[in-house]
Formats: C-alpha cells, structure tokens, sequence
C-alpha cells in the first residue's frame, strides 16, 4: 500500500470521480484512505458491500464469514462466480477485491467469531457492517459494537422486503440495534427457507456501503436513528423513526425486558 498520509497520482486518477463531489474531495478521500471496515458476512449484502468499499478505496477491509460459496449463492451474491463453488466466501471475495482495486489491504476471518474474537475484530476497525442472516449474530455484533464504541451498518433482507439502518454509540441520542429490535419478535428465517430476490440484496448492500462511505468520508446525513423500509413488490421506500430506549440491557441502564 502506497504512503497512506497522501494520495498517490494513480489514487488520484483512480478515485477521480467521487473526488469531484465537494461533499468528498481529496480530504475525505484521504479519509476513507485511512479507514478500516469489517463486513460480517459476504453473502448477499455482504457482496456489494465489499465490492462497493474496495472499489471507493477504503483502506483496509476485514472480511468475516465461515462459509463456503455454494451453486445455490450465485443468484444473488454477486461477488462469487462459479468457479469459485466450494472456496471460502472469504477466499473468493479476497480474490474478487484484489483484482478491483489491489491497494486495499484485506484481513480475512474465516472461522466463526466468537465473544472474544468479535470483541478483538470490531475493537480493530473504525466501523462495522452487519451483512449477516440471523438475529443472533445481529444481536452479538451489536454488543461488540456498543462495548467498543464503533458505528454499525446494519441491513437486512428476505422475500420481497429490505430493512437499513445506522446505529451509532458515539452520538447519546442513537438507538443500538437491541432498542429497535429487543430479543426478537418472530420466528428466524432465512433466504434459504423463504426465498428472496437478488436485486433486492444488492440495492440494501449498496446502500450499506453508501452509508459507510458517509461515515467514513465525514459527509452527509447518516441514517441514525431512522429506520428504512424497502417494499422491492410495490418500489416502496418508507422511513421511521427510531428512538434509543433508557432501559434497553445494551445501550441503557436496564434489563432490557
């Protein structure tokens, strides 16, 4: 990696055009230059996620996923192909990225995290992205994102409908994933068992990745404290509001139930 206290003039070119948006420019460019992110899960939304990152030229990405890549993936996590069927998620990703932009430096984690090693993974970073499909990783990587004090990008979709938010401890007024969500209200499904649709996944990855560039850059209204709706049946977009509860066992000073 070139001398991350400048732009070099291949950076410059590279990164050209975001670099023309006053919101940007070369200080902000620095910025995401400087930055480390860690995507967990490399899925659906994890895909455009990566590639969207690396592409923009944030510094350094922390891949985590314990998966491999399977035939029944490739509908949808557009950063896998075919030939990679049966590598690691976070191998074929590795590989994807490198040839997109071999600047970033990329930190892979291929075993499942966990207490310690997602406390240790996020505490290394600048910012997380939860790109993952259970409420239960959710929940853990909002914990570890609290405890350090790290923004989390948090996204969600299944069926015909996509969920985005913001969560971030360093702003007092932001709610964290558990005041929104608590100990989880419905039974947990999965793509696997209740189908969704590839774009759907790639336009919530994207904006994850849209929302991290915000953060990372310094521009921009980040979505916290706001919850986006998407509705892909109808192109819906609907926006909630979205408080921090004083007695969530997380962020507050309750238990929580």
């Amino acid at each position: 990696m070139s001398d991350p206290t400048m732009l070099s003039d291949d950076e410059l070119l590279r990164y050209s055009r975001q670099i023309l948006l006053k919101q940007i420019d070369v200080d902000g460019q620095l910025r995401l230059k400087q930055s480390r992110a860690l995507i967990v899960g490399l899925g659906g939304l994890g895909s455009p996620v990566a590639l969207y990152l690396a592409a923009a030229g944030v510094g350094e990405l922390h891949l985590a996923d314990f998966d491999r890549v399977d035939l029944t993936n490739l509908q949808r996590q557009i950063a896998h192909d075919t030939a990679s069927i049966g590598q690691t998620k976070v191998d074929s990703v590795m590989a994807r990225l490198a040839a997109i932009n071999p600047q970033v430096r990329l930190v892979p984690h291929r075993q499942a995290l966990d207490a310690d090693s997602l406390a240790a993974a996020v505490g290394g970073v600048d910012l997380v992205l939860d790109c993952s499909d259970n409420f239960a990783t959710r929940e853990a990587v909002n914990a570890a994102c609290v405890a350090a004090g790290k923004p989390l990008v948090s996204g969600a979709a299944i069926r015909l409908e996509g969920q985005l938010s913001v969560f971030d401890p360093r702003d007092a007024a932001s709610p964290c994933y558990h005041c929104l969500y608590g100990h989880g209200s419905e039974a947990e499904l999965t793509c696997s068992e209740a189908g969704v649709v590839g774009p759907l996944v790639g336009l919530v990855g994207s904006l994850q990745a849209l929302e991290a560039l915000k953060l990372l850059a310094g521009f921009g209204e980040p979505l916290v404290g706001r919850l986006l709706l998407i509705d892909a049946l109808g192109t819906r977009f609907r926006e909630l509001r979205v408080k921090r509860d004083p007695a969530c066992n997380v962020c507050g000073g309750g238990d929580g139930r």
